[in-house]
């Protein structure tokens, strides 16, 4: 369970995105800090207009220092940086995390990520990386951030 400054600062996160959500977002479960999951809802007038999927989000006592682990449960959008198994290759999620980043933000980006998305396709690699990644979590996964166009 999340404990001092980690956890004021999701509490706080946690009553922000409750009070006043972002446009095609809202937290369905929150009973514990350290797991939340967030429905977005595809945006007017793009391939995703209307889908509803589930993100999770699990913290540990390094955030917001480090990143949640994020990720879709359920079905994922079929999308070239979403995997079937529903692991997101984001930079913000990795690599080029900043502590100023909120669990609001990310949704945002995710969303802003589907909204731009001109074909709904799979990662080219989406079986190989799948087969080779059961019982992984996104972060174990050494991502390469080289295509920014979708």
């Amino acid at each position: 369970m999340a404990s001092g400054r980690y956890a004021k600062r999701l509490q706080k996160e946690l009553q922000e995105i409750q009070k006043s959500p972002p446009h095609g977002i809202m937290i369905e479960e929150a009973n514990n800090l350290d797991r939340w999951v967030v429905q977005i809802t595809g945006t007017e007038n793009t391939l995703y207009n209307g889908e509803k999927f589930r993100l999770q989000f699990r913290f540990n006592s390094e955030y917001p220092l480090e990143s949640p682990e994020v990720m879709f449960i359920g079905v994922a959008p079929i999308h070239p940086h979403i995997y079937s198994n529903g692991h997101i290759c984001l930079s913000i999620l990795y690599d080029a995390w900043s502590p100023a980043l909120t669990v609001s933000s990310v949704c945002v980006s995710i969303l802003s990520m589907l909204s731009s998305c001109t074909e709904k396709v799979p990662p080219v690699d989406n079986q190989y990386y799948v087969s080779r990644s059961i019982g992984k979590t996104p972060k174990d996964t050494r991502w390469m951030f080289h295509d920014d166009t979708v």
